[in-house]
């Protein structure tokens, strides 16, 4: 019985646990049933819940069993009325008994409000709910899809690589599945309806393919035995751009789990002539928990020769001047972070409750994640409770004064972030370093990047942003830059370094928007082989800029957060 007891827990949303059901399932700890089947449950449920719900009330459930709540009550019908295999509880335990004993009340209301909405079998109902719930929205007309997409966002598609280390066509995704046909834009994929069977090849990362967003990737031929990975966009450009070469020695990936970035490095290594019996890059991750995680991907993904993954290995705890470190060529840095651009492909799912009044309305509870960000969606509260995200369009910014506790977290994950970049400046035969988070945050991002430019790390090690004139063509043509109002807002009357280039040189990717990405940032750093006290800055800079730290170091020095006190989010793909 504690599956359900688990679950309703799960059927509103947490104060103390925001993000979507997935996250919130599989995050939690001390769970005694399988997380994949209380998800599965309450996901089930809340599909159902609007009819549920009005069975329920009508049968008047809740006032004759006072013992039963109302979300308890929702999965219980669900399971006696839909599941094949009934309610998952021994035939005697009171809860299953105070709903059982109405059974024939129950599956007569069923039965009423199916005929009044129009039905004419239960699985003619259940197809109709499945269609306008959850992925699977109602198919539209793309003339309808496309006013949808421009009034509310455009909608997210599934992005998979192709692992060119075991498919070494980059067309092979079509040769896996023959019923797919390729379309000539992105657009196209964004508002195919649903069972629409249509792929698309990227245009600014090699061998990546978009797909439709109510697509089941597992179901896909390819899926389970590596052929293809599971990898946002977004998430494929901080080893695209930091482009490591055979020459530039080891690659070392700083935060590696869950390992999509570190099998992506590999194989940009393979296709400039890396040999597979040559351990290249080195994969730290200080979770061990996480480490399990990185090396199932590794494996899946065919590189265990090519990776060496050091399981509960602290990257700070590195010393960049011992072996191996010292010879690493090339770093990729994607340290913990807000999340707040991560996309939760779940997160509009909504619940209905029950009222245990036969006059109330139903309680219809939101599951819409609330994001505490300001300057990307601001949060207005509807006249029903339910919280509505306002779409127009802002530049990324700082938090607001009023959102004190944002603001803290924030000043801590960046002094951390600038910690990692920093440290990694000091490996002396490193040349390339690519820094990401998936967040929207200025204080993350361009104020970092910033911070790390005018440190004396930078100056001593002769450190610069690698030019948008430099980047890889993919990146190159990105469109998406930085955040020039951000660099001027920690840059105020400072002309040592040039705002403009320097927002040029950093990427940044939005949610909602026809690129289908999740939000994003990455910039790389760079220094030449045979000047290792290159300017800093590295963009038409006053080659005698102040060696003083930022605003960002002095302000995060006596709170810096160590991993242990609060991680935040990592992308997990």
């Amino acid at each position: 019985m504690s599956l359900y007891y688990e679950a309703a827990k799960f059927l509103v949303p947490s104060h103390e646990q925001p993000g979507s059901l997935k996250s919130r399932v599989f995050n939690s700890k001390d769970l005694k049933s399988q997380p994949k089947q209380i998800y599965a449950l309450v996901a089930e449920a809340s599909k159902w819940s609007s009819v549920l719900s009005e069975v329920i009330t009508q049968s008047k459930l809740l006032q004759q069993e006072r013992k039963l709540s109302p979300g308890i009550s929702l999965l219980l019908v669900h399971d006696l009325l839909l599941s094949k295999s009934g309610i998952a509880a021994p035939a005697s335990h009171p809860l299953r008994v105070a709903v059982t004993r109405h059974k024939a009340r129950l599956s007569a209301e069923l039965t009423k409000i199916r005929i009044k909405r129009g039905f004419t079998s239960l699985d003619e109902l259940r197809t109709h709910l499945k269609s306008t719930t959850g992925d699977h929205a109602a198919e539209k007309s793309l003339e309808d899809t496309l006013l949808s997409s421009k009034a509310k966002g455009w909608p997210h598609p599934r992005w998979v690589r192709m692992n060119t280390l075991k498919v070494r066509q980059t067309d092979q995704f079509q040769a896996l599945n023959s019923d797919y046909e390729i379309v000539k834009s992105l657009g196209e994929v964004l508002t195919a309806s649903s069972g629409e069977k249509v792929f698309y090849m990227d245009r600014h990362v090699p061998d990546l393919v978009a797909l439709p967003p109510h697509t089941d990737v597992s179901r896909l031929n390819g899926y389970g035995n590596g052929s293809f990975i599971v990898q946002d966009k977004a998430s494929c450009f901080p080893a695209y751009l930091l482009d490591p070469r055979l020459e530039d020695g080891p690659c070392l990936d700083a935060c590696a789990a869950p390992g999509n970035k570190t099998t992506h490095l590999v194989a940009i290594l393979q296709g400039h002539g890396l040999e597979a019996s040559r351990s290249r890059v080195w994969a730290c991750e200080r979770d061990k928990a996480r480490a399990g995680i990185l090396k199932k991907m590794v494996h899946l993904a065919g590189c265990d020769d090519m990776v060496s993954v050091k399981a509960g290995q602290d990257f700070l705890q590195l010393d960049p001047h011992k072996a191996p470190w010292n010879a690493v060529g090339s770093l990729l840095l994607d340290p913990s972070c807000s999340g707040s651009g991560m996309v939760d492909r779940d997160e509009t799912i909504t619940v209905t409750l029950p009222s245990n009044r036969s006059d109330n309305k139903h309680n219809k509870v939101s599951r819409k994640r609330k994001r505490k960000t300001t300057g990307i969606s601001n949060i207005e509260s509807s006249s029903h409770g339910e919280a509505k995200p306002d779409t127009s369009k802002q530049r990324p910014s700082s938090p607001g004064n009023g959102d004190t506790e944002l603001s803290s977290r924030l000043r801590a994950l960046s002094a951390f972030q600038l910690r990692l970049l920093l440290h990694s400046f000091g490996f002396p035969n490193a040349r390339k370093i690519s820094y990401s988070t998936c967040s929207i945050h200025a204080e993350e991002n361009e104020y970092v990047v910033i911070a790390a430019l005018k440190s004396e790390e930078a100056k001593e090690h002769g450190w610069r942003l690698l030019r948008r004139d430099e980047q890889v063509e993919g990146m190159k043509s990105w469109l998406r830059r930085g955040d020039i109002d951000a660099c001027r807002d920690v840059l105020p009357g400072d002309h040592s370094l040039n705002q403009e280039d320097i927002a040029e040189a950093c990427i940044r990717c939005e949610v909602g928007t026809e690129e289908g990405t999740q939000g994003f940032f990455v910039a790389a750093f760079s220094r030449p082989v045979e000047d290792s006290r290159c300017d800093p800055a590295g963009l038409n800079g006053d080659r005698n800029a102040p060696s003083g730290t930022s605003e960002l170091i002095e302000s995060g020095a006596g709170d810096t957060m160590a991993p242990e006190k609060w991680e935040g989010f990592s992308d997990s793909e």
